[in-house]
């Protein structure tokens, strides 16, 4: 059974799944080039529809994710939620349940009416994506709608490798619910809790992340990097508007939408701090969502856990998580948030009812998440005649090469094979650069023209797991995929300090041999020469733009960041200009390795 699952939500996307084989999936934003976009997810269907060789007749039906959604046509950028604040209209529907939201528990009806006002429009977005699938695609399959929250759920479970799993979704809000938990045994999804969105605890990271001068639903993982300058002094002013009873969450403030940011930004005293505002929702998130799902937890007695939304894009959330005793293993989904959801809507066919067939389940966990376009010869050196570049004549393999130059204090930026699914880079289009320089945030994040705060992550060789992080046990798959933060060992933090957060954790990226070869040789390579099982991967962009796709993108973003090396398909390409910063290769004992670039 073959399946093409759609996300036309924020981050709309394409997939296609084969007898619960995602064959490949790709985001709009990729494709279009501007990051987080929102429309109509035309390109990711013919490009999944092309990577998979699927023909329209081929499709037995097409499932999208969400219920009730606005209509997106033509593709738009997407600047943030709630911009405008506190100027401007606004949404219409957003200003209304704003001033209505202090009012919602007197008169539970305003919610009620609040989504009936919006039904005419949900439903002219189901008529139209059926008309453009028929009209544009030539897809006679029928078309079927899944909730948001349920559609987290698939892309979790049936990613996960788990047989019996609690399910937890967790974000800002989808289909009027802000979570939904489910005990699912062997396939069989058991209804425990959902959490209506007026209780959303997600919108809250969102509420400060606009506050501390960012862009809502876009940069809350700015918030968490810069949460380690700070100290949560603002923590029991924030649970006075959310917190954590008896497993659910509770909207105690009574305000949502402009009214929680205005009354947040009214409560804040004078002079306060965003990285302290930051630390505080930080801390808020550590301690609210580990109780959640604990109790749920204790409630069906299972020990294995698979997360998604985008809450779990929090990867300091998810170590509390993790590290929780009714836990045994864990698994969040590589692309936790809204983006994921044509994943999971195709995954959902793998549940009895949801189509008019039910799509046979994965008999394993999830093997990696290249699935995107792949890289061509005739394509890239298409890309590096039109701005002049020739490769560099090579002497080793080009993996050896990397190593060498990575040892040596060079900025590698490689790109290989299919594209990753999902916000992480995993080696497949990806910056790299040794470990052991603790000012590597300062410039290369200027380079990149990024926010200095933000930390690097380690691809380290699965191997080394042990050697490098503490009480990883239990979620080394979900480390696959750079998902979640560990403690350092003493080790780690003594040797390879341009990884190490300053809270002394790390967010790895383990490199399997046996799903990633390339990648692993080269960390291989540079274990060899450095004695360090580690490099350090950020993805291969530019801030505010998103990870590169097809040859043109990596060669453009390459020239643009002023990077020294560019490991492109098979070929190694020296930048122009010579490494504008002294270089710092890697001390192994008393030994230098000495620079030959």
């Amino acid at each position: 059974m073959r399946v093409l699952g759609i996300t036309t939500e924020g981050d709309s996307g394409a997939a296609v799944v084969e007898d619960g084989h995602i064959l490949a999936a790709v985001n709009e934003e990729r494709l279009s080039r501007m990051k987080l976009v929102v429309g109509f997810p035309r390109a990711s269907i013919r490009e999944v529809l092309r990577l998979s060789g699927t023909r329209a007749e081929d499709v037995d039906v097409v499932l999208v994710a969400a219920m009730d959604s606005v209509f997106v046509d033509q593709l738009e950028p997407f600047n943030g939620w709630l911009e405008d604040w506190p100027n401007g209209r606004g949404s219409l529907m957003k200003r209304l349940a704003a001033r209505l939201s202090p009012y919602r528990d007197r008169f539970p009806w305003f919610e009620k009416g609040y989504y009936a006002l919006q039904q005419p429009a949900y439903r002219r977005r189901r008529r139209r994506v059926r008309h453009i699938l028929r009209e544009e695609f030539g897809l006679q399959a029928p078309v079927r709608f899944v909730d948001h929250h349920f559609a987290h759920l698939t892309s979790a479970y049936f990613t996960s490798g788990f047989r019996d799993a609690l399910v937890v979704s967790l974000d800002g809000g989808g289909d009027g619910l802000s979570s939904l938990v489910y005990a699912v045994k062997d396939g069989r999804f058991e209804y425990l809790h959902h959490v209506p969105a007026y209780h959303s605890l997600g919108n809250y990271y969102a509420y400060v992340t606009r506050l501390c001068g960012f862009k809502a639903m876009k940069h809350e993982g700015k918030i968490t990097g810069l949460a380690a300058h700070g100290e949560p002094r603002y923590l029991d002013l924030l649970a006075e508007f959310v917190g954590e009873e008896e497993g659910t969450f509770v909207n105690r403030g009574g305000v949502a939408f402009y009214a929680a940011l205005d009354a947040l930004a009214r409560r804040l005293p004078e002079g306060w701090k965003r990285e302290d505002l930051a630390a505080s929702v930080q801390r808020l998130f550590e301690q609210l969502v580990p109780r959640y799902i604990a109790h749920w937890m204790r409630v069906t007695g299972m020990r294995d856990l698979a997360l998604a939304g985008g809450v779990f894009a929090n990867v300091r959330v998810n170590e509390e998580v993790h590290r929780l005793p009714e836990v045994e293993r864990m698994f969040i989904h590589p692309h936790m948030s809204d983006g994921g959801l044509g994943v999971g809507a195709a995954l959902a066919a793998c549940v009895p009812g949801v189509a008019k067939a039910t799509m046979a389940r994965p008999a394993k966990p999830l093997r990696d998440v290249y699935l995107g376009p792949d890289l061509d010869e005739p394509d890239i050196r298409a890309a590096l005649r039109a701005f002049g570049l020739t490769p560099v004549a090579l002497e080793t393999p080009l993996e050896e090469a990397v190593a060498d130059l990575l040892a040596q204090g060079y900025v590698v930026a490689r790109a290989a094979g299919r594209m990753e699914y999902g916000p992480r880079a995993l080696g497949h289009r990806s910056i790299l650069y040794q470990p052991t320089d603790p000012s590597v945030n300062d410039w290369l994040n200027k380079k990149l023209r990024r926010t200095a705060f933000m930390p690097f992550a380690p691809s380290t060789l699965y191997e080394a797991r042990h050697q490098c992080f503490e009480g990883i046990g239990g979620a080394e798959h979900p480390a696959e995929f750079m998902t979640i933060t560990f403690h350092c060992t003493p080790w780690m933090r003594e040797h390879m300090p341009g990884v190490v957060h300053l809270d002394g954790t790390a967010r790895p990226h383990l490199v399997r041999k046996d799903r990633n070869p390339g990648f692993h040789r080269v960390i291989q390579a540079f274990w060899e020469r450095t004695g360090l099982p580690a490099v350090i991967n950020t993805s291969f962009n530019m801030h505010e733009e998103p990870i590169a796709c097809h040859a043109e993108d990596c060669v453009r973003a390459f020239l643009k960041g002023n990077l020294d090396y560019l490991a492109v398909g098979p070929f190694l390409i020296r930048h122009p200009q010579r490494a504008d910063r002294p270089l710092r290769p890697v001390q192994r004992g008393s030994l230098s390795v000495g620079a030959r670039g």
